[in-house]
């Protein structure tokens, strides 16, 4: 690769691993304006950042073609998880390969006494955890006089996990003379308060598109209840059938449950969080990688510098705290060109925050609903009539058992036996307990048993959190039902529906009128709704028609919506 800010022996490098044109990224940190100062980088997950302070500091560790020879390290490079350190460390290796640079990884998790053995015997770049890193220099192992250049990889990140300390023990080991590169997705105080202390002029790089979801990811989220989320995952799982998927958890207990659940029910998974051993979380990870888990489930930590190019689908099961962590996930998927799906798993109570979490990381998701049982059984059908279609030539032993089979089998019953075959292989899917409508939109048709129901209209909607698990005890309280003899709810803004089978309107409507309602309640409606609300429920209703006789309020309810109602 011919440019004038890259060193030649890391330009032959890059032409061995077919680089034809650098990244946004990689262009800004070599740019004239860039050269020799400190530096605060912005970039998205998979954009090339390894590579790019690679290319960065070379004019600090590279004299003439090599890296001269030193006891000492030259470089330091800290990353927040020994995943991320370990895929640098990589990275560094084939980059600063034909430079004659000797890089030495230090990490949480593999035998420390190895890895003062390699930094006794020499090291150019020194790879590693901050806490590692701090041990190694406590012990004397690690000499941090001769840094010519320092790069915090995801330092937003290290300052969340809580290595401060750590990090300004290692700063303070370098000589002042030293560049420092700091790469963060964010900005918080905390940052700008590091970058402050230990950068000098430092020029602020934020690539073009860096603010924008990843063009190569589909967004998608899905509003349900809590309790359907366990569910929608397998639907989805098995709507997609992805290569490779990693779901999304909060904590260690989160993964562990649902690894379980997805285990018992027969997908090959895998679980990587804080709880599991170094060689538990290499072992899961190779099991990845050759296909014997299509399925992991981690934390966002755990997750961290997994680079898995098969992974097609990201399912936050449980939600991000930020936009940030939103996009960190969901780069696990959509590199190197590759196309990718993120699906979000949102309960109703938490859609206002998503939305905003969403605006906020300039993404564009579609709201779907969760794949039915028959979307998903339609959907494997066409998988099998492809897979069928485009099957490689057989061999002769092959043709001889088809013979033997079609002397002896009717070809219907060949294809039977082979379509029970394909699907004893496939988990099954499950029913979801409540559904959500579709964009919006009314479902088609009534719910069987419902098919004379009548609509109610209550006045709390997605801007009080309304969320069919709490509304539905609210209806039985003061309706007097069973939940068997309600149907549909729907959400809608400001106000929800829902249906009252037909032999319970009735006492229903009785049960309303003489309700004696909780302190909690007060301002609380629930009436019965016109057709024309019910048709556009998604929408915000307008109340044009008088209440007919039937329709008929809590007694003693004001005519008009209160403003802060918020159910019990």
């Amino acid at each position: 690769m011919q440019h004038p800010q890259i060193h030649s022996a890391l330009a032959e490098a890059l032409d061995a691993r077919g680089y034809e044109t650098l990244t946004a990224v990689q262009s800004a940190v070599i740019a004239d304006e860039a050269h020799g100062r400190d530096l605060i980088v912005s970039a998205k997950t998979g954009s090339g950042k390894t590579v790019a302070f690679g290319l960065a500091m070379a004019g600090q560790l590279i004299e003439a073609d090599k890296v001269p020879w030193s006891r000492e390290p030259l470089g330091l490079v800290i990353a927040p998880t020994r995943e991320l350190a370990l895929q640098v460390s990589k990275e560094l290796d084939w980059l600063y390969a034909s430079a004659g640079a000797r890089i030495v990884t230090c990490v949480g998790g593999m035998d420390p006494m190895k890895e003062r053995r390699a930094l006794n015997g020499g090291a150019h770049i020194v790879v590693g955890t901050p806490g590692r890193l701090r041990d190694h220099l406590e012990r004397g192992a690690l000499d941090l006089s001769s840094i010519r250049a320092v790069v915090l990889d995801e330092a937003d990140e290290m300052l969340d996990m809580g290595f401060r300390e750590e990090l300004e023990a290692l700063l303070d080991g370098t000589p002042e003379t030293r560049r420092t590169l700091l790469f963060s997705a964010t900005m918080p105080k905390p940052i700008q308060a590091l970058a402050k202390r230990y950068q000098k002029d430092a020029l602020r790089i934020e690539t073009v598109g860096d603010r924008e979801g990843h063009t190569d990811i589909a967004y998608q989220a899905v509003a349900l209840a809590p309790t359907d989320i366990e569910h929608a995952v397998v639907n989805l799982l098995r709507l997609h059938e992805a290569e490779t998927a990693i779901l999304f958890c909060a904590t260690r207990d989160a993964v562990r449950r649902l690894h379980s659940s997805l285990t018992e029910r027969g997908f090959k998974s895998v679980a990587l969080s804080g709880e599991h051993s170094q060689s538990e979380r290499n072992n899961a990870i190779q099991a990845l990688r050759d296909q014997r888990a299509r399925v992991c489930v981690a934390t966002d930590v755990a997750a961290r510098g997994i680079d898995l190019p098969s992974v097609s689908l990201v399912i936050h099961v449980e939600l991000p705290r930020d936009a940030e962590a939103l996009q960190h996930r969901s780069g696990r998927t959509g590199r190197a060109g590759r196309k990718g799906t993120a699906i979000l798993l949102v309960p109703f109570r938490a859609r206002r925050r998503v939305e905003t979490m969403l605006r906020n990381a300039r993404i564009q998701a579609q709201w779907i609903a969760p794949p039915t049982a028959a979307e998903i059984h339609k959907m494997d059908h066409e998988r099998w009539m492809d897979t069928l279609r485009n099957a490689p030539e057989a061999e002769d032993e092959d043709k001889e058992m088809a013979a033997q089979l079609m002397a002896e089998l009717s070809p219907e019953a060949i294809a039977a036996a082979l379509v029970r075959a394909m699907r004893t292989d496939l988990p099954a899917p499950e029913e979801l307990h409540v559904q959500a409508p579709r964009d919006g939109a009314a479902e088609p048709g009534p719910r069987a048993g419902f098919e004379g129901a009548a609509w109610f209209r209550i006045n709390a909607g997605r801007r009080h959190n309304a969320d069919p698990r709490w509304l539905l005890p609210v209806i039985c309280r003061y309706g007097h039902i069973s939940r068997n003899e309600v149907g549909a709810i729907r959400i809608a803004s400001n106000d929800s529906y829902f249906q009252v089978s037909e032999r319970a309107v009735q006492s229903f409507v009785k049960a309303l009128r003489r309700a004696t309602i909780a302190p909690e309640d007060q301002g609380m409606i629930i009436e019965m709704a016109p057709p024309r609300e019910v048709a556009v429920a998604g929408a915000a209703p307008t109340r044009q028609d008088k209440p007919s006789p039937g329709e008929q309020q809590f007694k003693g309810r004001p005519k008009k919506k209160p403003k802060g109602w918020k159910p019990s």
